[in-house]
């Protein structure tokens, strides 16, 4: 596809995102208010979703959504830290917010590089509608859209603890979330840079198992998933006696990528790969360790 039209796509795409925006951005300063800081941006956080499911059903394109997941996270978080109050440990916003930013900023960033235009469309949306058969709908506003945007909220509630309460709480835990999240951001961006490479130069039916993707075969599903557990640490160093609900965002990613993301990559290899299942036999499919001795 040419550059122009890749242009043209995320220009439209943009405007969705502007439109979205812009609408929660209306209830949050003009809607009636619930009382509780959380549920009026939840809400809103809603609407923004509803608006970019209309353009996904407008363009017939669900990945209309993809970039949704990395662009609202630092949104939130900095509209929390706003409306917080002046004793919040600044220090502790500021570290969570570097981390919370360079991630958007990765993820964001890759998706950009890796769209090629509006004639593409993630291949697990049309599998999951065409499952669905006459319910097709309900399945793209709830399954490709509602529920990440709901998976996502949960994972950045401890955040918003992080930001609003006032307490220094555990500052040597602090550190360790954001050496953890500068960490996981970093492996997420060595692998995406090393695939990138890959599908750039492999031969025909051949599989990744170099650098990190000979010691993970999914390092880039690992990073993220490291990336909401250091949120989560945010929540647990400013509200130890809330650690045992905090997890629950973070939890939730790692059965999703464990349970369904992954399952469906490794089928999809398998299917369009039979040599992927030598990487399966060598490879550690999630945590990052030496490989296995080839057979």
């Amino acid at each position: 596809m040419s550059t122009v039209s890749k242009t043209r796509a995320l220009t439209v795409v943009t405007e969705a995102y502007i439109v979205a925006i812009g609408a929660a951005a209306v209830w949050l300063w003009w809607g009636p208010s619930t009382g509780r800081l959380w549920l009026d941006t939840l809400i809103a956080d809603v609407i923004a979703t509803l608006v970019v499911f209309v353009f996904s059903r407008a363009y017939r394109n669900s990945s209309f959504y993809d970039a949704y997941w990395s662009v609202i996270p630092p949104l939130m978080l900095f509209y929390w830290w706003a409306r917080s109050s002046p004793e919040v440990d600044v220090l502790r916003c500021w570290l969570l917010a570097i981390v919370v930013v360079a991630w958007a900023i990765r993820l964001t960033g890759n998706w950009i590089y890796g769209f090629p235009g509006l004639h593409h469309e993630d291949w697990r949306y049309p599998l999951l509608r065409g499952r669905a058969g006459r319910f097709e709908f309900v399945v793209d506003l709830f399954a490709i859209h509602l529920i990440p945007t709901l998976q996502v909220f949960l994972g950045m509630v401890p955040a918003y603890v992080a930001v609003t309460r006032p307490e220094a709480g555990i500052r040597w835990l602090m550190w360790i979330a954001f050496a953890i999240g500068i960490a996981a951001v970093a492996l997420e961006f060595v692998a995406d840079l090393q695939l990138h490479r890959f599908v750039a130069e492999r031969c025909p039916g051949q599989a990744l198992d170099t650098g990190l993707w000979s010691w993970s075969r999914h390092p880039n599903y690992f990073g993220e998933c490291s990336f909401w557990f250091a949120v989560a640490l945010f929540g647990v160093a400013a509200a130890p006696r809330d650690a045992w609900w905090l997890f629950a965002g973070a939890a939730l990613m790692l059965t999703l990528f464990l349970t369904a993301s992954i399952p469906m990559m490794e089928q999809r290899s398998l299917d369009r790969r039979p040599e992927y299942q030598a990487v399966i036999d060598r490879v550690s499919k999630f945590v990052p360790r030496p490989p296995r001795a080839g057979r």
